[in-house]
C-alpha cells in the first residue's frame, strides 16, 4: 500500500526544529534531483517572500546539497534535511515531491499541494494567508510561463 498525504484537519506529525505552535506554516517537501523540484524552486520561495518565517523545507537530501539547490534556486527558507529511511517525508505520506503541506497554530493540517499544481499551490498559499493574517500571495499564474501542472 502507497502512502497518501495528510488529511485536512487531521493532526501533523511533529519536525524537529518546527514549532507549529508559533504560526502556520508551509512545509515544502522537495528533492534536489527533481526536475519539477527545479523548476518549482523560484516558485515555491514566493512562500517565503510573502509570509516571512512561515516556510520550511524538507529536503530528501545532505545539507550540502539542500544549501547548493537553495543558492541556485533563490530559495531563503531554511531546509532541513530528510535522509532515508525518510521520517519525515513518510510521517506525512510523501508520495511526490514537490509537495507543499500547510500546517496551522493548532498542529492540524490545513492544506496540501503535490506535484506542481497551479491551482493547488495557490490554494496552500491562500489558506496560509488566511491562517497568518497576510495578505493572499499567488504563488504562480499563467503569464508565468510555467505550465498549469506537472507530475512531480
Amino acid at each position: 500500500m502507497s502512502p497518501s498525504p495528510p488529511t485536512i484537519g487531521s493532526d501533523a506529525p511533529a519536525v524537529p526544529d518546527v514549532d507549529f505552535g508559533a504560526g502556520p506554516t508551509a512545509l515544502i517537501f522537495y528533492k534536489v534531483t527533481c526536475p519539477v523540484c527545479q523548476m518549482a524552486g523560484p516558485k515555491l520561495e514566493t512562500f517565503e517572500r510573502a509570509y516571512p518565517g512561515r516556510s520550511r523545507g524538507i529536503g530528501q537530501d545532505p545539507p550540502e546539497k539542500l544549501d547548493a539547490f537553495s543558492r541556485e534556486h533563490g530559495m531563503t527558507f531554511p531546509s532541513r534535511p530528510d535522509l532515508p529511511p525518510y521520517e519525515i517525508s513518510n510521517a506525512y505520506g510523501i508520495r511526490v515531491v514537490p509537495t507543499v503541506v500547510v500546517v496551522g497554530a493548532e498542529g492540524r493540517v490545513e492544506g496540501v499541494a503535490e506535484s506542481w499544481d497551479r491551482e493547488g499551490m495557490n490554494e496552500v498559499s491562500r489558506r496560509l494567508a488566511e491562517l497568518a493574517g497576510a495578505a493572499y500571495a499567488p504563488i504562480s499564474e499563467p503569464a508565468d510561463g510555467l505550465p498549469a501542472f506537472r507530475p512531480g
